[in-house]
């Protein structure tokens, strides 16, 4: 299994090197400073949800849902459908 993985790690350093050098082929400096925004972009976004993911789980937003204040368990019956005509 590592194996496998360090085979396929080496496979995507390889053509991440061909892609990058790929030859007489000029990138501007707008292509560069486009793509540091993107990947600090990118960055931001992903460490401000996991913040949020973090904070939410600290705070007891992910808890189960109380009704009137006690805990529902499993001998509780179902509630009732909404079996109206429409």
């Amino acid at each position: 299994m590592v194996t496998a993985l360090l085979v396929l790690l080496g496979l995507a350093v390889f053509f991440a090197y061909e892609g990058l050098v790929v030859g007489d082929v000029e990138v501007p400096a707008q292509g560069y400073i486009a793509m540091t925004i993107g990947i600090a972009f990118s960055l931001v976004i992903g460490i401000g949800l996991m913040v949020l993911v973090f904070y939410s789980s600290r705070r007891g937003y992910d808890e189960q849902v109380t009704i009137l204040g006690r805990r529902p368990n499993d001998d509780d019956p179902p509630p009732p459908s909404d079996s109206r005509p429409q």
